[in-house]
């Protein structure tokens, strides 16, 4: 349900947007940033797949050692077409680059990713704690110990909080980082981040340090 992570003592912690199949963006905007594999690590606020160019790249990005992400509604829905046939609906959100791909290869990349991609993490920033979910988090951090369906599903597809501009800090945790929600530029609500700028039709991948999401929550 939850990974956690130390703070990394050799490198950068970085935190990027929904990818959304734009492999060559995202690898793009890490070159600008100097980013280093061998130090650095990258977390994914989900959504590697559909709609941009690159499905299948972006999703094996987390067989990488530096790179982490929760998973996505687009993930979900992957997994819903190829356990439970519910082919229409991911159809119809980004999902056709599927049916250029061997089925049997197809399930067994998506189960192995998923299998990496929880559904949220946390990051130390020295003594800081940052949570990372898709969507959107429950009120409280500490409810995501809770292995609760619908918790799940708030995690990867919820946009209450954006909807009622609901600037009341997310209890238990300094600050959270999601995507899912296509803003202009990065928006904060209380201790919330988000970072999903749309690259599949803006061409800008929103990708920044951990400490300059905490210095923007501050602003």
């Amino acid at each position: 349900m939850i990974e956690r992570f130390a703070p990394n003592r050799y490198g950068t912690d970085y935190v990027v947007g929904d990818i959304h199949g734009c492999h060559g963006l995202l690898m793009a905007a890490l070159d600008r940033l100097g980013f280093d594999t061998a130090r650095d690590r990258l977390f994914s606020v989900g959504d590697l797949i559909d709609r941009g160019p690159d499905s299948p790249a972006c999703l094996k990005l987390v067989f990488e050692p530096w790179f982490h992400a929760v998973r996505g509604n687009h993930e979900c829905l992957a997994q819903d077409a190829l356990d439970n046939g519910a082919w229409p609906l991911w159809l119809e959100n980004g999902g056709r680059w599927a049916l250029k791909e061997d089925r049997a290869s197809l399930q067994a990349l998506v189960d192995a990713a998923l299998a990496r991609m929880p559904y949220a993490m946390e990051v130390a920033l020295g003594a800081t704690r940052i949570g990372i979910v898709h969507a959107e988090p429950p009120d409280d951090w500490r409810d995501i110990e809770q292995a609760d369906p619908m918790l799940r599903r708030h995690l990867v597809w919820a946009r209450q909080r954006l909807a009622g501009w609901d600037t009341r800090p997310v209890a238990g945790i300094d600050a959270v980082i999601v995507g899912h929600s296509i803003l202009e530029r990065p928006t904060n609500l209380g201790n919330v981040r988000y970072i999903d700028t749309g690259a599949f039709t803006t061409q800008h991948l929103h990708v920044e340090p951990l400490s300059e999401s905490l210095a923007r929550l501050a602003d």
